[in-house]
């Protein structure tokens, strides 16, 4: 489909679907835009259109030109992978581009096992780079991130949806062209020096072959170019895709995807490729096969075009509750993918949580592999927001020994478990605060609030799932975030906070990294057995074990978020004698905390059975601390 350069090179096939149209024809600056005998396309009996045109290269720009019962004018190739900057969106043209030209350095990558992932999602336009009050940050900006991200320990990144959008500043939910990426995020050439550089030194490190200016200048090449430095440096690449629904300006954009065909406007399902239900925008007709094939297609275009490892799936759950088609299509999708490419990690956004959606086809389930959870965040949050009323307050911790493992579903990695995202803490009335601001509403960077940030934080690393920080969670950031730039004062993420080593911020990124680094390192964090032995919401005190299923390699953790210490408190221990103390977030606060209470380094479970445990020992608690005890380091 789209637009294809023949392996030759001597031209380039054109393929559309326009089953309403009357005719359809090819138009380019390689025959002066000209609708004639020679640019027209011939049509099969299923409204496939298709065409050779001879002697066109990449770079050369085309639409199509549709005549409809409706009306005629020019549309975008639904499956074009580069757009014009001029003209502008929304009447760019498409860029025909050579899908072999990019010569990735990435061979011998290979993406993480599932259980190992840490995500980490960001917003590439306000994520880094310089200006950012002004100028919209680019793909080639996040390459300066990317040993901040390895050192950070995550292991694979997830950009909100990067397909080009039909709004000029977006948070990438309105996409109207899926096939091309977005168009403020690419490089102008004539601005490239710097960041040809920073992309050859990137290569240079890990002894790869230097790409040369007329290579990254190519707009898609540039997005290409970071998932392929991404992978070089032990990052996987997660898109964030929407296939719900589309942009709503679309529909009042003579040239989009809207009322392809050009069909009379006016009856249900005469858009073509929507329906007329709306979910922030047009909801995709499911129940045509060419439409589900578009979208599948596209998934598919950016496994083997992009080398990407795998999908975040926006709001599946409309995708089913809008059509008796839908779990099909997800189970097709999903099928698909797993085809293309059997190490990618498909992540499902399914409201409300539903433990079928992460089962196999064959098991009647969608075939993600995971969905997002809200169960461990939302009991995280209550349970900090309740720990903000004082010492006497109540706070339930049951909710969060109930949410550890994900309830009812087939395995813990199935779950991805968060406390923040994009759209938990987007500057909106109705959405939340961010953790140090819940944690201390009148003073984000107190005690409390750091405190309690590391326990919400520690919780979510230590629980088995799947867990995902949101830019700036890993260093205390109190802001919500924002798209708009009328709002990038109080928005965009404090860099110079950590840069100009502010002690909080700075602290709270050496605690993240190394409870990352601890669980990457102890096997039985990343193990799927959970024994949740301690829950005292009196004391505000819950301790679990976790273990790898068959090998042991046992792990305690413990977390308070009681104001005060606890000396000689008794837990039950799984095994007897020395338990290494491997971690210990009191020794974060202040870096290092030279008052932090803790255990010496061991304990040892010489005591009699407790909580349902062959042994116990005596612990020291910090106030609003996170302890992890293991056999040995790792």
């Amino acid at each position: 489909m789209g637009a294809n350069l023949t392996i030759q090179g001597d031209g380039a096939t054109f393929r559309v679907w326009a089953p309403g149209a009357k005719a359809v024809f090819i138009c380019g600056d390689f025959n002066m835009w000209a609708q004639n005998d020679a640019s027209r396309l011939v049509a099969d009996v299923r409204g496939y259109w298709a065409g050779f045109v001879q002697g066109i290269k990449a770079g050369d720009p085309y639409k199509f030109y549709i005549v409809g019962n409706g009306s005629s004018g020019y549309k975008r190739d639904p499956y074009a992978r580069d757009l014009s900057i001029s003209p502008p969106y929304p009447n760019s043209n498409c860029a025909l581009r050579d899908a072999r030209a990019y010569v990735w350095h990435d061979g011998g990558w290979r993406a993480p096992d599932l259980s190992d992932l840490v995500i980490y999602q960001f917003h590439v336009g306000t994520y880094f780079g310089p200006n950012r009050e002004t100028r919209v940050a680019k793909f080639l900006d996040v390459l300066d991130r990317i040993d901040y991200l390895a050192a950070l320990g995550v292991n694979a990144i997830e950009p909100l949806p990067v397909a080009e959008y039909s709004s000029p500043r977006s948070l990438g939910y309105d996409g109207s062209d899926l096939y091309s990426p977005e168009m403020e995020y690419y490089v102008d050439p004539a601005d490239l020096d710097a960041y040809l550089a920073k992309v050859n030194s990137l290569l240079a490190r890990k002894q790869q072959a230097p790409m040369n200016k007329d290579q990254l200048a190519v707009p898609c090449h540039q997005l290409k170019a970071l998932i392929d430095i991404c992978h070089l440096f032990g990052l996987a690449v997660i898109f964030d895709v929407v296939y719900n629904h589309a942009g709503s300006s679309i529909e009042g954009q003579d040239e989009s995807l809207f009322f392809f065909d050009r069909e009379v406007p006016g009856n249900k399902n005469d858009s073509l490729y929507f329906t007329d239900q709306d979910n922030a925008g047009p909801i995709f007709a499911f129940w045509r096969q060419e439409v589900r094939q578009f979208l599948i297609d596209n998934a598919l275009f950016f496994v083997r075009e992009y080398h990407v490892d795998g999908f975040r799936y926006d709001y599946a759950s409309v995708i089913v509750s809008s059509s008796g088609s839908g779990w099909g299509f997800c189970q097709n999708l999903t099928d698909s993918v797993r085809s293309a490419n059997n190490r990618g990690f498909q992540v499902a956004e399914y409201w409300p949580v539903d433990a079928y959606v992460p089962r196999d086809h064959g098991q009647g389930g969608a075939g993600f592999d995971a969905t997002w959870h809200d169960g461990l965040r939302e009991s995280i949050r209550n349970a900090i927001g309740q720990a903000t009323g004082g010492r006497d307050a109540q706070v339930n911790l049951d909710a969060i020994a109930s949410n550890l493992y994900p309830p009812g579903y087939p395995a813990w990695w199935k779950a991805v478990a968060y406390i923040e995202s994009h759209d938990e803490v987007y500057d909106q009335p109705d959405r939340h605060p961010r953790i140090p601001t819940l944690a201390d509403p009148s003073n984000h960077w107190s005690w409390y609030a750091r405190s309690r940030s590391r326990v919400g934080l520690g919780l979510v690393l230590t629980a088995p799932s799947i867990p995902m920080l949101f830019m700036g969670q890993e260093f205390l950031e109190d802001k919500r975030w924002s798209d708009n730039p009328e709002y990038f004062k109080d928005t965009l993420i404090y860099w110079d906070g950590v840069e100009s080593g502010q002690k909080p911020m700075v602290d709270f990124l050496r605690f993240t990294q190394e409870l990352i680094a601890l669980r990457r390192r102890l096997s039985g964090l990343r193990g799927g057995g959970l024994n949740v032995f301690h829950v005292h919401n009196g004391n505000r005190v819950l301790a679990f074990q976790r273990w790898v299923d068959g090998l042991g390699r046992d792990v305690v953790v413990v977390a308070s978020l009681n104001e005060s210490t606890f000396y000689g408190y008794q837990l039950g221990y799984p095994d007897g004698g020395r338990w290494l103390e491997v971690f210990n977030s009191d020794i974060y606060d202040n870096w290092f905390n030279p008052i932090a209470a803790g255990n010496g380094g061991a304990v040892y479970a010489d005591g009699p059975p407790l909580h349902g445990l062959p042994n116990s020992a005596e612990v020291v608690i910090p106030a609003n601390g996170l302890l992890v005890f293991a056999r040995d380091n790792g």
